[in-house]
């Protein structure tokens, strides 16, 4: 994926940021696949992770120095502040990307519609640079996806699911570096907002139950709608309905209110069919 990525952004890209995003997510990817390659305990992975993002942060500048609300008021950031702002945002994503990669095709699922919402928003405010990387993003998910469906060919493991967070992250960062206003963020966090649920009420659970919060389980919610009867597929077409709900409630908070009663709808239809169906094998059996 890395490499559909980086080749697609290095040929048609001519923001200046670009080789310092291209240099940051080769080298997450590149820690991360000694994990997949030999494992490495939470602990070095989350060093992994910050060491990633403080690159992008401190040596290309990739973080948020200030947004721009509604009405014209803007906020400058610090440095003191924008440094642990943007390295929480990062580490953030990367884990959420990485925790919801538990059923073929989901993670790369996701993170294209999220993609192609951060696309949308980028037409709207005429992001040339951030067309072109959302839609290279884009293009190497769904290359990704014709081998990652179920049953799974491939397998991107910590270091294809950390490059997908680390990107989607930067990508709304310097969406908000051009001057956009703070609903650039609002967009992302609109799409992600069942993996990012997900996440949250895993580590308030493990934490409930006196674990680590990185200590695995099978209580996320694609093991539960497993569980439900859903197959594996259901359960990814699902989360990808799912996904787009809010991603749709983004755009339409970002300014694409037209299409978003239609989307939804349509969505909301989709995971009916696929509910109704899981009733009627269970009715069968």
């Amino acid at each position: 994926m890395y490499l559909g990525f980086g080749l697609s952004a290095a040929l048609f890209s001519t923001s200046s940021a670009t080789l310092g995003l291209l240099l940051s997510a080769a080298v997450i990817t590149t820690l991360m696949v000694f994990d997949d390659m030999h494992g490495v305990r939470p602990l070095f992975k989350l060093l992994f992770q910050v060491a990633a993002s403080l690159l992008a942060i401190l040596v290309f500048n990739i973080y948020i120095h200030f947004v721009n609300l509604p009405g014209g008021h803007i906020i400058n950031f610090s440095l003191v502040a924008a440094v642990p702002l943007t390295l929480l945002w990062f580490v953030s994503l990367e884990n959420t990307i990485n925790l919801i990669d538990g059923v073929d095709g989901l993670a790369a699922g996701v993170v294209a519609i999220v993609a192609a919402t951060l696309l949308l928003a980028a037409i709207n405010r005429g992001e040339t640079d951030i067309v072109i990387l959302a839609g290279a993003l884009i293009g190497a998910c769904v290359g990704f996806l014709l081998f990652n469906w179920h049953p799974a060919r491939i397998f991107m493991g910590d270091s294809g699911s950390n490059f997908l967070g680390f990107t989607l992250a930067a990508l709304s960062v310097l969406s908000v570096a051009k001057g956009t206003v703070v609903l650039a963020l609002i967009v992302p966090v609109a799409a992600l907002a069942i993996p990012i649920g997900d996440t949250a009420w895993a580590i308030v659970r493990r934490r409930l139950r006196g674990k680590s919060i990185a200590t695995p389980d099978t209580e996320h919610l694609h093991h539960r709608l497993l569980d439900f009867g859903l197959s594996p597929r259901e359960t990814v077409l699902v989360f990808y309905f799912g996904t787009a709900i809010f991603a749709a409630v983004g755009l339409a908070i970002y300014g694409h209110k037209k299409v978003l009663l239609g989307a939804i709808l349509l969505m909301l239809l989709g995971i009916a069919i696929i509910v109704i169906r899981r009733f009627r094998r269970s009715s069968r059996g």
